[in-house]
Order: C-alpha cells, then sequence, then structure tokens
C-alpha cells in the first residue's frame, strides 16, 4: 500500500475519534478547524507515517495533540493581548462619568446609520475622512459628504436640545 493510501485510510478511520478528541478539549466551535489543521499536517509530514495500523493512528493523534497545543498557546496570547490593551486603554483614557456625552451620543444614534457610521470612524476610532471612506468601500467625496451632512444634523439636534436652557438663563452668555 501507499503512503498516501495509507494516510488516507488513517484520517478516514480515525476522523471521527480525532474530531472527538478535539471537541473535548478545544470545544465544538474549534474542533473542526483544528481537525482540518491536523490532516494538512499530517500529510506534510506523510513520510514520517509509521507502518503499522495501530502505531499510525497514534501517530495523527500525537499530531492532533500538537496542533491542540499551538492553539492553546495561541489563545492565551490573544488573551493577554486584550488584558494589556484593556489596560493600556483604562491607563491612558480616565473614565468619563456614565452619562458624559450622553446627547451626542443619542444624536448620532438616531442619524441614519450611514451618517452615524462616519462621525464614528472619525470622531471614536480617530480616522481620517480618506481613511473612514477606505474602510467603508466608498469614494472619499461620499465619506466627506456624508461626514459634512452628520455635521449639520447634530448641529441642528444639538442646538434644539440646548434652546430650552438658552430661555431660562442656562446658555451661553
Amino acid at each position: 500500500m501507499s503512503r498516501d493510501a495509507a494516510l488516507t485510510r488513517v484520517l478516514e478511520e480515525s476522523a471521527t475519534d480525532l474530531l472527538a478528541y478535539l471537541s473535548r478539549r478545544a470545544g465544538p466551535d474549534d474542533a473542526a478547524d483544528l481537525l482540518g489543521e491536523t490532516m494538512v499536517i499530517a500529510w506534510r509530514r506523510s513520510s514520517d507515517l509509521p507502518d503499522e495500523p495501530e502505531r499510525a493512528r497514534m501517530w495523527v493523534f500525537g499530531i492532533a495533540r500538537g496542533t491542540l497545543a499551538n492553539h492553546d498557546r495561541g489563545q492565551r496570547r490573544r488573551w493577554a493581548l486584550a488584558d494589556r490593551l484593556r489596560l493600556q486603554g483604562q491607563e491612558h483614557h480616565s473614565s468619563p462619568a456614565a452619562d458624559e456625552g450622553l446627547e451626542v451620543r443619542d444624536a448620532i444614534a438616531r442619524l441614519d446609520p450611514d451618517l452615524a457610521e462616519i462621525v464614528r470612524l472619525v470622531h471614536w476610532d480617530r480616522l481620517s475622512l480618506v481613511h473612514a471612506a477606505e474602510l467603508l468601500g466608498i469614494p472619499s467625496s461620499t465619506a466627506r459628504t456624508r461626514y459634512a451632512r452628520a455635521r449639520e444634523l447634530l448641529r441642528a439636534e444639538l442646538a434644539v436640545g440646548a434652546a430650552p436652557n438658552a430661555e431660562n438663563g442656562a446658555g451661553f452668555a
């Protein structure tokens, strides 16, 4: 039997057990991807496939174990990075009061979704209009037009909200 045929046989016979093994350890969401990765590695290393069927089965499980270990290391690195970014964000930005900017956020939320998104990208995510346009897959001129329209609507909306305060003498002097 050729190496390719032997590996195909081992993988076909072991696939269900490998999937269960990976699923129990990494969860059902990642198991199928890990099985695919295990199979790719097995094909790359097919010259190392043992001749004896049970040893070949254990060899494939060994590859799955290594694939799982790589996956676990990657998960830990991603969680550590997320933790570092979260801490860095807390250090650089003091937490605003819960209601700080609420009027503005509400006004943005009431905009057309396309207009709201351009405002968020420019002001919250600090993208230039050119980069925001690129991200949205629209021409720069369209982004400029949407941004100008959003600003106009927000100015009007926020001025209406501020008008009662002005009448009560609490407005700008």
